[in-house]
């Protein structure tokens, strides 16, 4: 059964960072090592048989201080088809416009003249 173990350590350096990657790498296993979080101070492992509380004691003795976040399943994201977007278009209005008659100019000039 694959687990994921999210450690939460205490890295304020690259090189803790480093140190703390290998020491989860090199643990039997593993599968896969990542960091996460806002300062990328949570180690996340996922591998198969992992015994988490040693894995987090190991940390504390290499690297510092270390929290065990969260042991679970990893459940592999099933990537769901996008939701078919449906627009709705709305006929053309074809209510006819007040149509006047526009009288031509010209022609009513004319006609007041000779008057």
């Amino acid at each position: 059964m694959t687990q994921k173990i999210v450690i939460k350590v205490d890295m304020t350096s690259d090189r803790c960072r480093s140190k703390a990657m290998a020491l989860v790498a090199a643990t039997s296993g593993v599968d896969s090592v990542a960091l996460a979080g806002d300062g990328r101070d949570q180690v996340v492992v996922v591998g198969d048989g992992i015994d988490s509380v040693r894995l987090t004691t190991a940390l504390r003795k290499k690297v510092g201080r270390a929290q065990l976040v969260q042991v679970g399943d990893a459940k592999k994201e099933e990537k769901k088809p996008a939701a078919a977007v449906v627009e709705y278009t709305y006929p053309w209005n074809y209510y006819q416009y007040p149509s006047h008659a526009v009288p031509d100019i010209e022609k009513m000039l004319r006609q007041s003249l000779s008057v």
